[in-house]
């Protein structure tokens, strides 16, 4: 299992990792989800570095931004605002959960700026409503239950998840914002528009996902017509943090094709 240090940048607002050769191949977008962070990606960071790719990584401002723009479309318009900030034309967008909401839209909105798709536990058709943590903030048991169900194993819901979960849903302020965005995610649905995305999509799902269940990435795989799924067994909602060697095995693989074709057109 590869791990990584990687450093945060801070950079004309935007606080980021960016790991590999400044010029190495790709770049490689990598969005976590609403309740993720940077260090959910730190095994395939280092992995994919260390493959000659260039890989950044945007804290994504969800408690950050103005109330009125703290919906789906402000997240596509901060991570543009992102790749422009770091010279970035075009890259290949993976995302999880929200990152792959956001990926999705990009490509769907935005289709010149991405070369292809990593989706893993993407919403975007619909995923089990986590809003009632919320609602149940001060019980940390049942918060402790509800991250559990992220994983296939719930010994990765870790008690520094657990406070970092309790924390957030008990600041008045992020809390309006995480439901604020909750309800951007189901309002921003893309089934209808899967059908115009052109680029190579990959699809990378646990088989165990109760977030985002198997019928989403069958369903993505249908209607993306460019798209290929692999299913990772006994893997829940975050295959880059449950099994990370078998999805960033997955990944390479992918990415080593997208690579030779773009070299050959």
């Amino acid at each position: 299992m590869t791990h990584t240090d990687y450093t945060i940048h801070t950079k004309a607002g935007f606080r980021y990792a960016d790991e590999g050769p400044s010029h190495g191949k790709g770049p490689i977008l990598l969005l976590h989800g609403m309740m993720g962070e940077v260090g959910n990606w730190e095994h395939t960071i280092g992995t994919l570095a260390s493959e000659g790719y260039r890989v950044l990584v945007p804290i994504l401002p969800l408690y950050g931004m103005p109330m009125k723009q703290t919906h789906l479309p402000g997240l596509v318009d901060f991570v543009i605002s992102f790749m422009d900030e770091m010279g970035v034309s075009s890259a290949v967008v993976s995302g999880n959960s929200l990152g792959g909401h956001i990926a999705l839209l990009l490509a769907i909105g935005h289709s010149d700026r991405v070369r292809a798709l990593i989706l893993a536990g993407a919403s975007g058709i619909y995923e089990v409503d986590m809003g009632q943590s919320v609602m149940r903030r001060k019980d940390r048991d049942y918060l402790r239950e509800r991250a559990a169900i992220t994983f296939y194993d719930p010994k990765h819901a870790t008690e520094e998840l657990i406070d970092d979960v309790y924390k957030t849903v008990n600041d008045r302020t992020r809390a309006v914002r995480l439901i604020k965005m909750a309800r951007s995610v189901k309002a921003e649905n893309v089934r209808d528009e899967l059908d115009t995305i052109e680029v190579p999509t990959l699809l990378v799902w646990g088989r165990d996902d109760e977030i985002t269940p198997p019928d989403v990435a069958v369903t993505f795989n249908e209607l993306i017509g460019s798209s290929e799924l692999h299913w990772i067994e006994e893997c829940g909602h975050a295959p880059m943090m449950e099994r990370p060697e078998q999805f960033n095995e997955i990944v390479l693989d992918f990415l080593g094709r997208v690579t030779a074709y773009e070299a050959v057109a």
